[in-house]
């Protein structure tokens, strides 16, 4: 951990407010609870999970004025579960009561050609090219070459708002595919042309930090992939010391230049040695969902520290772990999952099971 110098803290007992009411911000609300902090979740979906063990919810759109004001007046600091929240509401917000963080790190992270751009001054990324219409996409192809990933800028995630282009002759139907509208050149690029990372693994970090500049990154996380959707993450990753430590070092630096206040998560791949960026989360992440049993103090509790100024935890690692999403009917499995002595079960308490969506997770101790 590093840093110094004194910051504004809310003591045990205050209020945090939450934009987003998913599984994210059920998780910092029952983190919360445990420091003795009562959340107050702002979010436009009646019955969330969050909501489920928060102390008040406010069913809103996340840019209504109103709600915005209500939310300030009844807690005393605002952090986030869900980035995709328009940087307008956000700034509003910020006039009326801290925000951790702020709104910086939602315009690098909501669009991706800002994220690239941001990324290569302290770190590599794979090839890319903004994309405004048909022609620049051909355009951007002949620079970077197939394969290539044609994204939207802003607003995909897992696996969304993305098409794989193997041929220059697929381009007109990539671009229909996407359905961005085409843009001037004095306008936000749409959508971004990426080469395709020919990698041997995929890792992230996530790193805390707190306003006076003191952070703490947890050990490496290693992760899996299945149709877009994270699977399983195991910690320690199987890489040498210096990638590990270069990948912390992106991290940091980020959350340094972001002049961030809570938790930043860092999505790389790991080709021939090299640490490549692929994307950031100013949130906690489900890559760190294995920090709940298997560190010294869980990302949840981490943010909670962060964004009340709190001293930060330790990130240590206390045994290696595996942790599994459970998705749609997986979570059906539960009795059969808790016969193993080693899991520990995390549900959310959603009441639909739908094909792909994230139900719990599973944390896997190796002591």
């Amino acid at each position: 951990m590093t840093g110094s110098s004194v910051s504004v803290m809310v003591p045990p007992g205050g209020a945090i407010g939450i934009l987003g009411g998913g599984q994210l911000g059920r998780m910092t609300a029952l983190a919360a609870a445990r420091l003795g902090y009562r959340c107050v979740i702002l979010t436009p979906e009646e019955n969330s999970p969050a909501s489920l063990v928060s102390d008040r919810t406010i069913v809103a759109a996340y840019d209504d004025p109103t709600a915005l004001a209500e939310l300030a007046a009844a807690v005393d600091v605002v952090t986030l579960e869900f980035e995709n929240i328009p940087v307008s509401a956000l700034r509003l917000l910020e006039s009326q009561i801290p925000l951790r963080p702020g709104p910086r790190a939602l315009e690098v992270g909501q669009d991706r050609v800002n994220e690239k751009t941001f990324f290569g001054d302290f770190a590599e990324t794979a090839p890319w090219r903004p994309v405004r219409d048909l022609a620049s996409l051909q355009a951007a192809i002949a620079a970077i070459g197939v394969p290539a990933i044609l994204k939207t800028a802003r607003l995909g995630y897992d696996g969304k708002g993305q098409v794989k282009i193997t041929s220059a002759e697929q381009a007109a139907e990539a671009w229909a595919t996407l359905r961005c509208p085409d843009t001037a050149a004095d306008q936000p690029a749409p959508a971004i042309l990426e080469g395709f990372v020919a990698f041997q693994r995929e890792i992230s970090v996530i790193v805390a930090r707190r306003e006076d500049g003191q952070t703490a990154v947890w050990p490496v996380a290693e992760n899996v992939h299945s149709n877009h959707i994270l699977d399983t993450t195991t910690v320690p990753a199987a890489i040498p010391a210096g990638v590990a430590a270069e990948a912390q070092r992106i991290a940091i630096t980020a959350a340094e230049r972001l002049g961030l206040i809570g938790l930043l998560a860092v999505e790389m791949f790991v080709a021939d040695h090299h640490v490549i960026v692929n994307e950031m989360a100013p949130r906690p992440h489900n890559s760190g969902h294995w920090t709940m049993d298997a560190a010294v103090t869980d990302q949840f509790e981490q943010l909670v520290r962060a964004v009340c100024g709190l001293p930060l935890g330790s990130p240590d690692l206390r045994c290696p772990v595996v942790m599994k999403n459970l998705l749609g009917d997986d979570v059906a499995e539960w009795q059969a999952l808790l016969q193993d002595p080693t899991a520990k079960l995390h549900l959310y308490g959603k009441a639909e099971a739908r094909e792909g969506r994230k139900m719990g997770h599973v944390n896997y101790l190796k002591p």
